[in-house]
């Protein structure tokens, strides 16, 4: 019988060689990725890493601890602009400009944390929205954030500035390594996380409040470390997503954004690393690349086109996007509430009892 016997065969990476085995396997793939793919497919992949961080942030939150968030766009901005700003203005290098940014991040999800001791459901996920709501606008309104023509990420430099010590990375190519050496770090320190007695009362929280109070969880400070913790995670994705996209403005972060954040875990299965991995892959390659131009789907295609054209209009096509994200967000929920890690499940499970 495969019984844990220390606290540390819970945390470890590697339960067998045969999981060494395929992670060294995968990470050698990810690191030789940029030398078979074209520069659009480096630039895709340096987006869906930056939404895995962010999903798997905001599944801590909504996954683990059982809250709801319609924000999380806000704090993905705070973490763009406070990273590119503090860069800017402070030349501070890279990572504690980053640093700085995402811990601004979680300051203002502790605060946004606080209405969840009181709200719950629907009333937390309309507060969360118009703190969402306000830093768009904002950030918007504010001349030192460059107002509503947003702003140019300054050149990546992971040194000092202006000194001998600079060292500058520019290019989708080194941009990549940057970002997925931090999606690993933050990925496996999230999956670490969930098994310490912080992720258990995350845990306990969703299932109960209530008798996880009774236990001797404190509600106050664990539901607002939920949200600091992913906003901070959200803040990260931000700093990285700046410099990926190189400009960006107020209006990047609204509330639809928040929405398909939202709309990553769910499809990808809450309460799991690996959904939230799930789902950002499979979201940002259908907005980024399959569903980005309708008309180019191959059979569906020209036959959206044709029904366009007789019935409606060739410009509504660009929303057949969010009507797809949509049908596949229902399609999830009404066969497998658990996602995609669902069916990842099941597949382990047949090919483990197969011919059986």
């Amino acid at each position: 019988m495969d019984m844990k016997r220390d606290y540390y065969e819970d945390v470890e990476l590697f339960k067998s060689g045969t999981i060494l085995a395929w992670s060294v396997v995968l990470l050698i793939f990810l690191f030789t990725l940029p030398a078979y793919l074209p520069s659009y497919n480096i630039y895709l992949l340096n987006i869906i890493m930056v939404n895995i961080i962010l999903a798997v942030g905001l599944n801590i939150l909504v996954g683990y601890t059982g809250q709801i968030s319609l924000g999380h766009a806000g704090f993905f901005a705070i973490g763009a602009y406070g990273t590119s700003l503090i860069m800017m203005h402070l030349h501070l290098p890279f990572f504690a400009a980053i640093i700085l940014a995402a811990l601004l991040a979680a300051f203002f999800g502790f605060i946004i944390g606080l209405p969840a001791l009181r709200l719950e459901g629907p009333y937390l996920a309309i507060a969360t929205l118009g703190f969402g709501l306000t830093i768009m606008h904002i950030i918007g309104r504010w001349d030192v954030f460059g107002g509503r023509m947003g702003i140019t990420a300054p050149p990546l430099d992971l040194g000092i500035s202006g000194s001998s010590l600079s060292w500058v990375i520019a290019g989708d190519v080194k941009i990549y390594y940057l970002i997925l050496i931090i999606t690993v770090l933050l990925v496996i320190g999230a999956r670490n996380l969930m098994k310490t007695r912080v992720g258990r009362a995350f845990m306990s929280i969703r299932d109960d409040d209530i008798a996880a109070e009774v236990m001797g969880v404190n509600l106050t400070i664990y539901k607002t470390m939920s949200f600091a913790v992913s906003a901070f995670y959200a803040g990260v994705a931000g700093g990285l997503y700046g410099f990926v996209v190189g400009f960006f403005d107020p209006f990047s972060f609204n509330m639809i954004l928040s929405i398909i954040f939202l709309v990553m875990i769910t499809v990808g299965g809450l309460g799991s690393i690996m959904g939230a991995i799930m789902g950002a892959i499979l979201i940002t390659y259908l907005q980024y690349d399959l569903l980005k131009n309708v008309e180019n789907l191959p059979y569906l295609g020209g036959l959206l086109v044709t029904i366009s054209k007789k019935w409606f209009t060739v410009i509504g096509l660009a929303n057949f996007a969010s009507i797809a994200l949509g049908l596949i967000m229902i399609a999830i929920v009404i066969f497998e509430p658990l996602g995609m890690f669902g069916i990842w499940i099941r597949i382990k499970k047949y090919w483990k009892t197969w011919p059986f």
